[in-house]
């Protein structure tokens, strides 16, 4: 069984969402929406989900990744849940595109750090501490933007938003500054 992805204009996905507690997490119901989660996540097919993408205003993400892309610093990550987390960002950023099962079919470059630190909770309730860097990092500030009502194209480079298809077509292998410069000659890319 897949669950249903809500699309931007869904109210949902602008609320921040609410924490779980510990006996909550432990739940069969959770733990049940855990898999569900990673069932539809990997059917769209993505790298992450946040409950808040399923109509669920829950401090709750699952995370994937089995690709390998050196440009992106992209490594594969093993399945994982994340519950309430608190992220640090560290001092780099870097602009890359970025896409969004709730934002179907469109892709912008935004600027995100290179590395972060989460403290949450996993799937048990367990303090974890995660760090990250590249393609990684992305994802967890992707999905704990979820968790606080806020979407990619609230921070993206808005003149490069672009439908998946034509960032494909008229951006693929164009370095990100030289495509920023040429989008937006006003603007740097660290601006």
């Amino acid at each position: 069984m897949h669950l249903k992805i809500v699309q931007a204009g869904d109210p949902v996905l602008r609320e921040p969402a609410r924490p779980l507690t510990p006996a909550e997490i432990a739940s069969a119901e959770i733990q049940q929406l855990i898999e569900l989660m990673r069932e539809t996540m990997r059917d769209a097919p993505g790298v992450g989900l946040a409950a808040p993408q399923i109509g669920l205003p829950l401090q709750l993400a699952v995370i994937e990744d089995v690709a390998e892309v050196e440009a992106t610093e992209r490594r594969p990550v093993p399945f994982h849940v994340v519950v309430n987390p608190r992220l640090a960002l560290g001092p780099e950023s870097v602009d890359f595109f970025e896409g969004c099962l709730s934002v179907e079919g469109f892709q912008a470059v935004v600027c995100r750090a290179r590395a972060v630190s989460v403290e949450a909770l996993d799937h048990r309730g367990t303090p974890v501490k995660l760090e990250a860097r590249g393609w990684y990092a992305r994802i967890l500030q992707h999905e704990i933007d979820h968790l606080n009502g806020t979407l990619y194209i609230d921070r993206m480079r808005s003149r490069t938003f672009s439908t998946a298809r034509n960032a494909a077509r008229y951006s693929a292998g164009v370095p990100i500054p030289e495509l920023l410069a040429k989008l937006d000659p006003q603007r740097t890319p660290s601006s």
